[in-house]
């Protein structure tokens, strides 16, 4: 289940937060009424960085096959297309 928090919970319900991210779930927290940052266990960050890690040494091998390449404006007016259709 999502758990969204106030900022102050940080301080104030720090072992309570400290569960919740050692079962695996990120922590949302408000300032505000304002979504202001996210704890996330170090396990659940590693596998998030190596996750974008795999996903970044994929694209440097396909790009190392393919003898095409674009330009910046050609690629974002690309991506610009993918995502609005």
């Amino acid at each position: 289940m999502i758990q969204i928090r106030p900022v102050s919970d940080l301080r104030n319900k720090f072992p309570e937060i400290e569960n919740a991210v050692k079962e695996g779930e990120p922590v949302y927290l408000t300032k505000n009424g304002y979504g202001s940052m996210v704890v996330l266990s170090l396990e659940k960050y590693a596998e998030l960085l190596d996750a974008v890690e795999s996903k970044l040494d994929e694209a440097d091998r396909r790009v190392a096959l393919d003898s095409m390449r674009y330009s910046h404006t050609e690629m974002f007016d690309k991506l610009r297309g993918d995502i609005h259709g």
